[in-house]
């Protein structure tokens, strides 16, 4: 039970991460033209491994 709910919660923070992703597109876009870079890809990264090891 514990092990469907964490599941089922990782899925969950995952999609809401590539929620926020396209969300802070256009912030991402001007902070590059800016010269900096927004780090979002590296927290759906690490959301996507977790969702990924709890499916094994």
């Amino acid at each position: 039970m514990i092990s469907r709910a964490y599941h089922a919660t990782l899925f969950a923070l995952y999609q809401l991460c590539i929620v926020i992703g396209i969300v802070a597109m256009p912030l991402a876009i001007a902070a590059r033209q800016a010269g900096l870079t927004l780090p979002i890809h590296r927290l759906i990264e690490s959301v996507e491994g977790a969702y990924e090891s709890a499916q094994r």
